[in-house]
């Protein structure tokens, strides 16, 4: 038992009161003659045994009525040692997109806010975070509304870094019991640290799952090679639970063009395909139904009419391999000699090669410094007896890269960086064994650029990133066969492809996307990225003859936006959410290292209000008193 106010224990030094007037009470009798006292001392005698008896019980209720008061006053409680302790709660609200899934026909999170609101004491502090929002010392009342508000997010905390978090909101304060609850569905993608290892922390987990584990996620789509007038467009699906088909509806806009069924095969993947025609603009959705997660039931694509890439190249030698590479479909190719090179040219260009050529004039190498500098894409292949002064003065401002003597001595190609920009996702695996092209004669060169290509001795034959790239070897006949290698059509293709990066099918939101719009602004020009609700400005950088634009987490709704100069629709840009919540693994939280867990939200609340519970006495000791006092009137009524 504990006191409240122990301080009024010192009363009880008042029950010493009554014990001296009993023990010095003193009465005088006074002598009185009788004729026969033989019945007399009897009757004094027993009178007298009478009267003590008495006078110790009502010392005694006296006593007890005294203390019983006093220990009112003090307020005496049972409670456990951490309900006397000054609290700390911090609640994590996991808000992803997994918290979609539906038990007794809602969403976990909205059976989340519900229980919350439900048992959370209203009038006690706390503080609370999802994976995006914190909402600090405050009480359920203050942010009910924002949380009956609360939109599922695309971010998703793991368990690692929902403990650094705490660990900054939580204060330095070593008297506090700190408690961390944690109420999520607890996929297999927030890790497995243990949550618990906060010094000073208790964590409490409520997992939370859905009736039936089951969703249907479009997962990705391509545009398969074009052999026909008609485009197709493939379409990739997923199921975690058994199911035999499900409907596919493709729309243009608001239009219903398409309709299909995906069946699903053993491993639970379904592949649909639809025919595009040619040279349409499609703003497309693909939708289904199902009764698991919704996030991922649409999928968003655009195709705008195609832009093609102007590539320029100046040769001093034979370049028809260029004009195989360069096609029209998809790149406006021009060629000129350099004498018949107009260098005004040049700024309209997204791709200029220099081919061949054995001196670079001055004026060239100012305009191509100009060219690269407003977003252009350099490519330089030297001639077998190129002016190495005049190369240096322009290679040097690219990765201070400079060609030194010539070494003529036949070497093959045989290293290729496949993690590099230019090959990724060219080659289906790491290729050890091909036939590898060969060179007869090429310059040593130094540089700070990637290499791309080297030959067997590691010397590089292509290096180079972004905007610049460089070959240390003509590549005509005479002196290489690597016009005639497989590797020659990826190399350049790509090189061309980079110049001008045009917004892709589909996009993935939180992921860095770049790409550039085919078109000249005027002065203070901006420009706007649009859908029907939204509208803002993203971070770009206007060339001569493009505008690169950069999107970063400032966009967070799935959709088809507009690029815009004013009214003008100048393209689109398609966004998806990251299907990495569509398939539904949960943690096993035996495994999880936690002060306590629970399976809701109610049951959680109780066990920490039952531990953090105070029972009060002082009710029970005024009763006592009552009676004591009660016990004393009736002692003194009827013991005579």
């Amino acid at each position: 038992m504990q006191f409240k106010h122990p301080e009024f224990l010192w009363a009880l030094l008042l029950l010493l009161i009554p014990i001296f007037i009993h023990l010095f009470q003193l009465r005088r009798f006074k002598k009185t003659p009788f004729t026969n006292v033989k019945f007399l001392k009897k009757v004094v005698s027993e009178s007298r045994r009478s009267n003590s008896l008495k006078k110790w019980l009502l010392l005694l209720t006296r006593m007890l009525l005294l203390a019983g008061l006093v220990i009112a006053f003090a307020q005496p409680f049972f409670a456990k040692k951490s309900a006397l302790k000054k609290k700390e709660t911090l609640l994590y609200l996991d808000d992803s997109f997994s918290m979609q899934a539906k038990n007794e026909g809602s969403s976990l999170l909205s059976n989340a806010v519900q229980d919350l609101l439900k048992s959370v004491p209203k009038e006690g502090f706390l503080t609370l975070f999802t994976n995006e929002k914190v909402f600090r010392a405050t009480s359920l009342n203050a942010i009910q509304n924002e949380l009956l508000a609360l939109d599922h997010s695309r971010e998703q905390l793991t368990l690692e870094e929902i403990r650094l978090k705490a660990t900054t909101i939580f204060s330095k304060d070593l008297d506090t019991e700190k408690n961390l609850i944690l109420i999520s569905d607890f996929q297999t993608s927030l890790g497995t640290v243990s949550s618990d290892s906060l010094t000073g922390v208790r964590t409490h987990m409520v997992q939370l799952l859905p009736e039936e584990i089951q969703n249907i996620s479009i997962d990705s789509l391509f545009i398969a090679p074009e052999s026909t007038s008609n485009k197709e467009l493939t379409v990739l699906l997923s199921s975690i639970s058994e199911v035999e088909s499900v409907p596919v509806s493709l729309f243009n806009g608001e239009q219903l063009i398409a309709k299909t069924a995906a069946n699903f095969d053993a491993a639970k993947k379904a592949k649909v395909r639809f025919t595009l025609p040619e040279n349409e603009l499609i703003k497309g959705r693909l939708a289904v139904t199902d009764n698991g997660l919704t996030y991922d039931n649409e999928f968003f694509f655009n195709i705008d009419q195609k832009k093609k890439i102007k590539v320029l190249a100046v040769n001093e030698t034979n370049a028809n391999f260029l004009k195989r590479i360069f096609t029209e479909d998809e790149f406006s190719f021009k060629e000129h000699t350099l004498k018949n090179l107009n260098y005004n040219d040049l700024s309209q260009q997204n791709l200029v090669l220099l081919n061949g050529i054995s001196a670079i004039p001055t004026a060239l190498i100012t305009n191509l410094h100009s060219f690269t500098q407003n977003g252009g894409t350099l490519v330089t292949i030297p001639a077998n007896d190129s002016d190495l002064t005049a190369y240096n003065a322009l290679l040097n401002s690219y990765f201070s890269t400079n060609f030194s003597q010539k070494n003529v001595v036949e070497n093959s190609i045989t290293d290729i960086t496949f993690d590099h920009p230019l090959y990724r996702n060219v080659f289906e695996k790491k290729v050890a064994n091909f036939q590898y092209p060969k060179v007869s004669e090429y310059y040593r060169l130094t540089t700070r650029a990637p290499k791309l290509l080297s030959f067997q001795n590691k010397d590089p034959f292509l290096v180079g990133s972004g905007n610049a790239y460089v070959f240390s070897a003509s590549i005509n006949t005479e002196n290489s066969n690597f016009v005639n290698s497989p590797l020659i059509v990826p190399t350049l293709y790509n090189m061309g492809l980079n110049s001008l990066q045009l917004p892709k099918l589909y996009n993935v939101l939180g992921k860095e996307t770049k790409f550039d719009v085919a078109t000249s602004l005027p002065k203070d020009h901006i420009l706007k990225v649009a859908n029907a609700a939204y509208e803002f400005i993203p971070r770009q950088q206007s060339m001569t003859n493009k505008v690169t634009i950069n999107f970063d987490d400032g966009l967070t709704k799935a959709g088809i936006y507009e690029i815009k100069d004013d009214a003008s629709v100048l393209s689109h840009v398609s966004f998806n959410h990251d299907r990495k919540e569509s398939t539904l693994n949960y943690l096993n939280l035996s495994q999880v290292k936690a002060g306590s867990k629970a399976t809701s939200i109610p049951n959680l609340f109780k066990t920490m209000e039952k531990d953090d519970r105070i029972t009060p006495l002082w009710k029970w000791f005024v009763i006592l008193a009552l009676l004591f006092l009660m016990l004393e009137v009736l002692i003194q009524k009827f013991l005579r």
